[in-house]
């Protein structure tokens, strides 16, 4: 199969069908999908080698590689409910969104693509959000839709049903936790039909996927990724929308707050977050100040492999080196640069044995770092 160039092309549909079949693989997430593009050139290469890979890395059983039928099968009913699988590179695919490190490979979309080419910021907050709270959501939420801003949240109940409902006059964008075809909460499901006419809904999971806890923080980096900005209105100290402000932090987002009450619980995670810098708040102009000097500036163009891609894929490390690299690492993480002058081994062969233990998975990546699991 030819190689795909991960540029502003179009993936062909078989392409797309092998992108859908290895995401949709076990132990294959969006940092592993684009090193296994960077080592083997195309999906369709990188899902050959996946049993052997695992075999390596020491996985106790055979990896489950999604079917054919089964992508297929998610293609077609994607389509006949008028949602769109974008493939990281793709035009339609947002562009602040394709820059972070762990972008989706592919994104269904349901409503409008040309929304998600607009200027987005993103509200989140409380889902026991006060009345006061609430009322302000919605006026900022429309001042920035008024002023050519797409509104991007989460759909769930509070802070995030109050921005979308404000702005779906003027496009709103809401990040689902699950698949398309399961709304949550359930009785969003109408908002989201309201939202879809001038804006989107968007969502990595498979269609019919029912979200779990841990699949919120997932979501909020996605939320954070689309947005030039991240503006959390009502936060408790240990709230999703504070997991939402990290991850635009270290998106290079910007970070706003709304000043609450010293007596509400509910604003204790804002005003938390305005001791530690975030910008405040207190009406539209405050943050389209804020994000107007960085408008004009495209995100850095999107290479859809990391590191560089290859002319051919990486050799297989020895023996010998693969158990240096084992032997270095644990339950701590520890940087990829320190693993390679460690062991002294060679960057391809530490990249390759960790790929080998990710598909069995026994690895876990972060940030740069990776730690045993």
């Amino acid at each position: 199969m030819a190689r795909e160039e991960h540029t502003r092309a179009r993936l062909s549909d078989e392409q797309r069908l092998d992108w859908l079949r290895l995401i949709r693989s076990e132990n294959v997430g969006p940092r592993s999908f684009r090193t296994l593009l960077a080592h083997y050139g195309s999906a369709g290469a990188a899902l050959a080698v996946l049993p052997a890979l695992a075999r390596r890395g020491g996985a106790e059983r055979a990896i489950r590689i999604c079917p054919r039928d089964d992508a297929e099968r998610e293609l077609a009913a994607a389509e006949q409910q008028g949602i769109a699988l974008i493939a990281l590179g793709e035009p339609d695919y947002p562009e602040r969104l394709e820059a972070i490190d762990d972008a989706p490979p592919l994104l269904a979309v349901r409503g409008q693509h040309a929304t998600l080419a607009r200027p987005m910021l993103a509200m989140v907050g409380s889902r026991n959000a006060s009345a006061a709270g609430l009322k302000f959501a919605g006026r900022l939420a429309r001042e920035l839709g008024e002023a050519g801003f797409v509104v991007v949240s989460g759909l769930a109940r509070g802070i995030d049903a109050a921005t979308h409902r404000a702005s779906v006059a003027t496009g709103t964008v809401a990040v689902l936790a699950g698949g398309q075809a399961r709304i949550y909460p359930a009785e969003h499901a109408e908002l989201l039909d309201e939202i879809v006419i001038e804006g989107a809904a968007v969502s990595e999971m498979p269609l019919e996927w029912e979200p779990r806890s841990r699949d919120f923080p997932r979501r909020n980096r996605l939320v954070s990724g689309l947005a030039l900005g991240v503006i959390v209105v009502e936060a408790a100290l240990r709230s999703g929308s504070l997991i939402t402000a990290r991850l635009a932090a270290e998106q290079g987002r910007e970070v706003f707050a709304v000043p609450g009450s010293p007596l509400d619980p509910r604003a204790e995670g804002a005003n938390g977050l305005l001791k530690q810098g975030a910008t405040p708040v207190t009406e539209a102009n405050d943050v389209i100040a804020a994000v107007q000097p960085i408008l004009g500036r495209s995100a850095p163009m999107v290479n859809a492999a990391e590191p560089e891609p290859l002319e051919a894929p990486a050799p297989e490390p020895d023996t010998e080196a693969r158990t240096r690299i084992v032997a270095l690492l644990g339950p701590t993480p520890v940087a990829i640069d320190d693993l390679i002058r460690l062991s002294g081994a060679s960057a391809a062969a530490v990249r390759t044995t960790l790929l080998e233990l990710d598909m069995a998975g026994r690895l876990a990546r972060q940030q740069g770092l990776v730690a045993l699991v």
